[in-house]
């Protein structure tokens, strides 16, 4: 099974939103990538890549509740015209400037704005399209909610914000299949773990509960076990998207990820077990990768990860390299991290794309190993049955 046209997917950063000292970024626009559409589909092409994730940039298109989809309808045409299948986000941490995610409207705008996309989408995308409502409900929650690194600049009210995320998620799942019935639905959360600093066994009982509860909170929220309030249910969560990079691991309390080589370190293939263990449910790994020297041997040990967990018959549908391009620095603008198949060059005119050549033949021979374990896939689609009737519909 697979879930688009490539098993492996490329994904261009798309983080919108003001940052921990109030700078507007837009990654799309910083890496030049909404000026090099045809040109970066075109080089996925050239290394068998079919698939991309995407961001919709929900502060551009909703201009206080009216729309303006000039941002987005070049991405979707140039998608088409290199025959590239799309996974968008619709909220990718940025959000229009008028609203507040801790409003008590916000989950409202939020699913009028998925509504509409979903409209345009289906109207330029041959086949149903594939959306992400909302990009790391439980990071974003913490860095805009609990510790103010991201607008809306909050400082210990995570916990209300994730609420709020994933109530907006929800009503922008029944949006999105109300526009478009056929469409599929991917939640994305980073998996993370951590583990209790040595010396400290009292710490674990916290430790427990991060790994064993908080993580996997908006899930839980999304599938109706958490605040069946909000109208969860197991159609809502659809496919789980994990996002997973070497710092998701760390010591609890400390602000650096477990060494590499630490023995407490749990492997990649474990923590997808315990994600299909705990909800049955289908799975793309939506976001890996590493940094400089390190991202060719880092892409094929999540790829064994992978493959031996598909061997096993956990349905892993797709593995999304991410970011595709080297970009900037969230918090520090002026400094590029050099990541994903290709380096991009600063100091000339353009923004020029330079093949990182360990990093393509650590893909070429994943895909070579894809291919000789399922030599005879096809994409299953991503359609998910509607179990409900949404007030969406009567638009």
């Amino acid at each position: 099974m697979t879930m688009f046209r490539t098993f492996f997917l490329a994904g261009f950063e798309g983080s919108t939103g003001y940052n921990r000292h109030g700078e507007w970024i837009d990654q799309i626009a910083a890496t030049g990538h909404d000026d090099h559409l045809d040109a970066d589909y075109a080089r996925l092409r050239s290394v068998g890549i079919q698939a991309a994730r995407e961001s919709v940039r929900w502060p551009l298109v909703d201009r206080r509740g009216r729309y303006d989809f000039g941002s987005l309808l070049p991405m979707l045409r140039a998608a088409r015209a290199h025959d590239v299948e799309l996974l968008l986000d619709l909220f990718h941490f940025g959000y229009p400037n008028d609203a507040d995610p801790f409003d008590e409207g916000f989950a409202s705008r939020f699913a009028n704005y998925c509504w509409a996309v979903a409209r345009v989408v289906t109207a330029e995308t041959p086949g149903p399209p594939a959306f992400a409502p909302v990009n790391e409900p439980s990071f974003f929650a913490w860095a805009g909610g609990e510790v103010g690194l991201f607008a809306p600049h909050r400082r210990e009210r995570g916990r209300e914000l994730k609420v709020n995320l994933v109530r907006a998620a929800l009503l922008g799942i029944e949006a999105v299949r109300s526009a478009c019935p056929g469409a599929a639905v991917v939640n994305v959360d980073a998996l993370c773990r951590v583990v209790a600093p040595v010396g400290r066994p009292d710490l674990a009982a916290a430790v427990a509960h991060f790994n064993d509860a908080a993580v996997f909170e908006s899930w839980d929220m999304l599938a109706g076990r958490l605040h069946p309030e909000l109208g969860g249910s197991p159609s809502h969560l659809g496919v789980l998207g994990l996002n997973y990079y070497w710092t998701n691991q760390w010591e609890l309390g400390a602000s650096v990820p477990l060494d590499e080589g630490d023995p407490r370190r749990c492997g990649f293939r474990a923590l997808v077990d315990t994600v299909w263990e705990r909800y049955g449910a289908p799975l793309v790994v939506t976001e890996t990768g590493h940094v400089g020297h390190r991202r060719a041997a880092w892409t094929a040990e999540i790829a064994d990860a992978v493959f031996t967990a598909r061997d096993a018959g956990i349905p892993v549908g797709g593995l999304c390299l991410y970011p595709i391009l080297g970009m900037p620095e969230w918090h520090e603008r002026g400094t590029w991290t050099r990541m994903g198949l290709w380096d991009v060059v600063t100091d000339e005119p353009g923004l020029v794309r330079v093949p990182h050549v360990a990093s393509m033949a650590a893909v070429r021979e994943a895909q070579r190993r894809f291919e000789e374990r399922s030599p005879l896939l096809t994409p299953c689609g991503m359609a998910m049955p509607v179990e409900y009737r949404s007030p969406f519909l009567a638009r």
